[in-house]
């Protein structure tokens, strides 16, 4: 369902992937951790086209990305529903509006119509009665979820998650947690996340694969991560200052 092949991206000289390889199966649910700054969010924009690479080749549904133009990579996006990492609800528009946001752009679909489809889907994240308020008035698992139900609106092939549990205290980032597994058996969606939440990764996961100086280190299986000897993934995961991922100030 989705191949990155090589690849490698720099800014002005930085360069945050340096030959990334990494494979997604349909229906598989795949987790990329990694710390900050180490190019998760570079990865994921690679995914949906939002970033061309330096080189390498992203291959989504049997289709090469850099053989498509505008019109075609948009096209290709009518696949993927993303959740950003803040939600990214327009403040403006009230909850319904939000959710229903892809469907006024991209349907002819009537503003009754659309708010249907957006009540429906914030019935199926478990929020009820809220479609007429604003973004304003919601806590912030409330907004998260409204937009997981519009990343789901248009009924997409992909899921993509931009660290789904930041900002969220222990109880409702389990929820949402809850909430991406059951997207992806009710849905059967394939889904891809970018977090460094570990608890969080083991949850939701098929595959978990870590990201490290622009290239993935190791993937494997939450039972197969937890039990590695890479030494870079087990001071990652198990959270330790020491070790041989360096940080600034501070020692091995």
């Amino acid at each position: 369902m989705i191949e990155l092949r090589d690849i490698h991206k720099s800014f002005e000289g930085n360069y945050v992937l340096r030959g990334a390889d990494l494979k997604v199966e349909k229906g598989e649910s795949l987790v990329v951790i990694g710390g900050s700054g180490s190019g998760k969010s570079v990865l994921l924009k690679h995914i949906i086209g939002l970033l061309k690479p330096d080189r390498g080749t992203v291959v989504i549904d049997s289709t090469d990305l850099s053989l498509l133009d505008e019109e075609g990579l948009n096209e290709i996006r009518k696949k993927f529903g993303m959740l950003f990492q803040s939600a990214a609800l327009f403040d403006s528009m009230k909850v319904w509006e939000n959710v229903g946001f892809g469907l006024k752009r991209h349907t002819r679909m009537t503003a009754p119509e659309i708010k249907e489809v957006a009540v429906r889907k914030l019935r199926m994240v478990g929020l009820v009665g809220i479609e007429d308020e604003m973004p304003s008035e919601l806590s912030g698992g409330m907004r998260k979820r409204v937009g997981l139900a519009r990343a789901i609106a248009m009924e997409p092939e992909i899921l993509l998650y931009d660290e789904p549990t930041t900002g969220l205290d222990p109880i409702m980032a389990d929820a949402i947690n809850e909430l991406i597994i059951k997207m992806r058996e009710k849905l059967k969606v394939t889904s891809v996340a970018i977090t460094h939440d570990m608890k969080s990764a083991y949850k939701i996961a098929d595959t978990i694969a870590m990201l490290y100086n622009g290239v993935i280190i190791d993937s494997g299986s939450p039972e197969e991560i937890q039990n590695t000897s890479n030494p870079v993934v087990r001071q990652f995961i198990e959270g330790r200052a020491k070790g041989p991922i360096v940080l600034e100030g501070i020692g091995k």
